[in-house]
């Protein structure tokens, strides 16, 4: 063998850059192994260091495991096998540095109690079939056996988050923020609330739809008054309020207007509860929806206005 093409462990590493120590801890590895041995023992290296000491390099730089990278310089697999495997490997790191950055994030924001962050890992680690179950069990419990399942399929559809596969960390948050919402049991009943009025307006022939017929009645009659700055309680909010209450009768069952009033009074407080329009935004971040417009301006000023008008 030509010695001359031979290095000294000292010359490999005054080539490389690598130190002495690590070329010795590779060669124990078998990654780059020695070619010979001087007279007095010493580990000699061929050219080929060279170059696998570069590639070792590079590959430790990417990431991957001693035992990846032996593979490689054994050829077992090849290299573009182990980069596409350790691509997948790191995908799913990246996929939980997002979660734990969006709990982080939403612990920071929140001034989350360690009960509060210990929930919120848990929400965001779910996996896709127990996000379902989840979700599925919120809205059986605001639409099971109220009315027929055909007359809400659409609005359960329209209620429904479908997190991607690889959310940005706003979804991520979003989705925890959502799930807390759909465990809440005072909300639940808030949501079935609504769906039993929902069912009895099925029954006077008013198709039920995410928003509801009625608050996008009242939605688009108080547009306007709101645009003109009309005071609620002023006497220029009359008309408004008596056609609204002439276009709401039919969500109504009474036909006594003092009564109506109430009635109506009644539905817009229990629909002017902002976890409902919280879901609706939080459903519109994790679908990749645009956000919904806010209904609660609307809300509040039929609310005051029905207050000063009618009396129990």
């Amino acid at each position: 063998m030509n010695r001359d093409a031979l290095y000294s462990i000292g010359e490999l590493a005054r080539r490389t850059g690598v130190t002495v120590k690590t070329i010795r801890f590779y060669a124990d590895c078998g990654i780059v192994p020695p070619v010979d041995r001087s007279p007095a023992g010493h580990r000699l290296y061929g050219d080929d260091a060279v170059a696998r000491l570069d590639l070792v390099r590079t590959l430790r730089d990417l990431g991957l495991g001693l035992t990846a990278i032996r593979q490689v310089m054994d050829r077992e697999p090849t290299l573009p096998e182990v980069a596409a495997a350790h691509v997948e490997a790191l995908d799913m790191q990246i996929r939980v540095l997002r979660l734990r950055r969006a709990v982080l994030t939403a612990v920071a924001e929140r001034r989350a109690t360690p009960e509060e962050t210990a929930l919120m890992h848990k929400l965001a680690k779910l996996s896709e079939a127990e996000r379902r179950r989840l979700i599925d069990d919120f809205l059986d419990a605001a639409f099971g056996g109220v009315g027929a399942d055909r007359d809400f399929a659409g609005v359960m559809c329209s209620m429904t988050p479908e997190l991607p596969e690889d959310p940005d960390p706003e979804q991520v948050q979003a989705w925890v923020e959502l799930a807390e919402l759909a465990q809440d049991t005072d909300f639940r009943a808030h949501v079935r609330a609504m769906a039993e009025h929902l069912a009895a307006e099925r029954t006077r022939g008013v198709p039920p739809t995410l928003r509801g017929d009625l608050s996008g009645t009242v939605r688009d009659r108080v547009a306007p008054a709101l645009v003109a700055g009309v005071d609620a309680a002023s006497p220029e909010a009359d008309p408004v309020v008596s056609d609204l209450m002439s276009r709401c009768a039919r969500f109504l069952d009474h036909e006594d207007e003092a009564r109506s009033g109430l009635q109506l009074l009644a539905r817009l407080q229990s629909m002017n509860d902002p976890r409902r329009e919280r879901y609706l935004r939080l459903l519109a971040v994790i679908n990749g929806w645009p956000a919904p417009d806010s209904l609660q301006p609307a809300l509040d000023w039929t609310i005051h206005a029905l207050r000063v008008r009618v009396r129990p």
